[in-house]
């Protein structure tokens, strides 16, 4: 049989064995699933990616695509009755009198929003089920007045895209945001600025720029980190654009939140076999 101390430090043995058993499945079990270190990081690309050539001066001409808000207008003879509403606006503003706010409501009565389906066609008044996605403003306004003009004479055709927007993410978790394109030559450096620049765990030197094209995605990387990058910062942004700031890791920082809890756990345990080993001495 064991002499009392004996006895103490065989249970206090294996108390400590079982302790540092729990620990190490408790660990584990932590580890394998609920580890969250930089999983808020998106778009990663292999080592060995691709990214598609970047050309800042290529075709900037915003291209209608599906789900988009067009406002339409169309006027006879050439924009005539737009003329004259226009310059009775500005003779009402320069007199004084109300009449050009009378003049800018007709203009907005004039002016209708239609959604262009998912298969890129648009219904549209008298003409019916016209395609417009594939086209960019210019091209869609002149195929417009081509349609028109066997009804209307010298017909003008007026499109806006009025829901074109950018998404920003600036680096960091939790601040994305959506940029509104209210000028059309919008630059890449203004929609960052728009957003609150870069932060503090975006690397400037792994932007990218994912793009919608014809052709599907492209994924094109910027490095506005030097001086050299302001012919990518200048460059004009398109609508559906997304701008996303890789962000840079942080192994140590979310390494010791993921393992607070354990830490902690561990240090409860540890107390508590340190307080049973202390009375059963005392005993």
């Amino acid at each position: 049989m064991f002499e009392g101390s004996q006895w103490v430090y065989f249970r206090t043995m294996r108390l400590s064995k079982l302790s540092a058993h729990l620990l190490i499945l408790v660990l584990l079990t932590s580890v394998a699933g609920g580890c969250t270190i930089n999983r808020n990081i998106m778009f990663r690309t292999p080592a060995d990616f691709a990214f598609d050539p970047f050309n800042p001066i290529s075709d900037v001409n915003y291209r209608i695509a599906p789900n988009d808000l067009i406002s339409f207008q169309l006027y006879s003879n050439k924009g005539e009755r737009l003329l004259l509403m226009t310059a009775g606006s500005n003779a009402a503003g320069i007199q004084g009198q109300g009449g050009g706010g009378m003049n800018q409501n007709m203009m907005g009565q004039n002016r209708f929003t239609y959604e262009v389906r998912p298969d890129g066609t648009v219904d549209l008044p008298e003409l019916g089920v016209v395609k417009l996605a594939g086209l960019n403003i210019d091209e869609a306004e002149t195929f417009l007045e081509e349609a028109f003009s066997e009804n209307y004479v010298n017909p003008l055709a007026l499109i806006e895209v009025t829901n074109q927007r950018v998404l920003v993410f600036p680096g960091e978790a939790g601040v994305a945001s959506v940029v509104p394109l209210v000028n059309p030559n919008t630059s890449l450096l203004e929609v960052l600025a728009l957003s609150g620049g870069i932060r503090a765990r975006g690397d400037a030197r792994n932007v990218k720029l994912i793009r919608r094209s014809p052709k599907g995605q492209t994924v094109h990387q910027l490095d506005l980190s030097t001086i050299e990058g302001l012919k990518y910062a200048n460059t004009t942004v398109q609508a559906g654009d997304i701008v996303y700031v890789e962000p840079l890791p942080q192994y140590a920082q979310e390494v010791l939140a993921d393992i607070g809890p354990v830490l902690s756990l561990i240090t409860t345990i540890s107390s508590f076999v340190a307080l049973i080993s202390v009375l059963n001495g005392s005993n």
